[in-house]
Order: structure tokens, then sequence, then C-alpha cells
């Protein structure tokens, strides 16, 4: 699940807010990946192939 948070410029989250969040993401970082049908596991290839694909685009995106 996504939270967001909508703040206005110049404006903070509370330290209770904040405090709530950081254990919302430890928790998630304790839970196991699990993948399905519709987000299955990539295989090495994939990786290789997602890795060259974004490396491409970050030399483009920074010229």
């Amino acid at each position: 699940m996504i939270k967001t948070v909508i703040t206005n410029p110049g404006e903070r989250i509370t330290e209770e807010e904040l405090k709530k969040f950081d254990a919302e993401v430890r928790d998630a970082q304790s839970r196991p990946i699990v993948f399905d049908e519709d987000c299955s596991e990539l295989s090495p290839a994939m990786i290789k192939a997602f890795r060259s694909a974004s490396a491409l685009r970050n030399r483009h995106k920074n010229a």
C-alpha cells in the first residue's frame, strides 16, 4: 500500500506523524517480498536488461 502525505510549502509533518511513518517503514522492511502472477520474480537476464536500460536512460538524461 502506498501512502501520500500532502504538505504546503514550508509546512512540516509533526513528530508524531514522523514516528508513525518510521514505524510503518520498519514494519514493511521486515516483511518478505511476495510474488504473484501479476508481478513475478525477475530472471537474472531480465534484471540485466533493466539495469542496462536504466544506465542508458540515465546517460541520456544527465547529458
